[in-house]
């Protein structure tokens, strides 16, 4: 399940990140890839070690935990691993597919990318992210948020103009298949609008219990 979050961050809230930002340790962002990924990405990231970085990330980790949308789809038991990346021109990251196990303890559910430069302020750098039989490109407004299976492979393009901020992360679920997530996210959507509808009803106690329930079953 991919979904997107947008205005996640007010334009405020983004230039101040981008104030705080400038001057920050960069490192070769090979640092924190795999051993096969290393060989196709090329970008920079915030030293882990940066304090800035470190107060971004808890920023946005607490943003999106906050968000009820990203906790209806995520479920998240723990998001993790957060990065800060800049491409700049001539820099992109191939084709790959997330680690499955990051840390050597966290497993990755979901990736998501926090979107920190305006469209318009470069040329390139879409994320794409490939289905069975296509692809789709995300170039999503400052600000935004896309969330996604770690199981896909995708690629972040090469920017050819201007630089490219962004905060990646990844998930790790209360509900480990995304199929499970799925029918929850469903379920919880139809009892709030069975809630905003008509109240606690004898309809809407049958799919709390449902939703309960199946919880149960598969929180992991």
């Amino acid at each position: 399940m991919l979904f997107q979050l947008l205005d996640l961050f007010s334009p405020s809230q983004v230039q101040n990140m981008h104030d705080r930002l400038q001057g920050v340790s960069l490192v070769d962002g090979r640092s924190t890839a795999g051993w096969h990924a290393k060989t196709v990405k090329g970008n920079e990231q915030v030293a882990t070690s940066d304090p800035t970085g470190q107060a971004i990330k808890a920023e946005v980790t607490e943003v999106l935990l906050a968000n009820s949308l990203f906790q209806a789809a995520a479920r998240p038991r723990l998001l993790h691993s957060l990065l800060i990346s800049r491409y700049g021109v001539g820099m992109a990251y191939g084709r790959h597919v997330d680690n499955a196990l990051m840390a050597g303890k966290h497993r990755s559910d979901l990736s998501f990318t926090v979107f920190l430069s305006d469209p318009q302020a470069y040329e390139g750098g879409e994320l794409v992210i490939e289905g069975a039989d296509t692809e789709q490109a995300y170039k999503l407004p400052a600000g935004a948020a896309i969330v996604y299976p770690s199981t896909t492979l995708h690629r972040v393009n090469p920017i050819t103009q201007g630089k490219r901020w962004a905060v990646v992360g990844w998930v790790e679920s209360w509900v480990r298949q995304a199929e499970q997530r799925e029918i929850l996210f469903d379920l919880e959507t139809v009892q709030r609008s069975l809630f905003a509808q008509g109240g606690k009803t004898p309809e809407f106690d049958l799919v709390s219990k449902s939703l309960s329930n199946l919880l149960r079953q598969w929180l992991v």
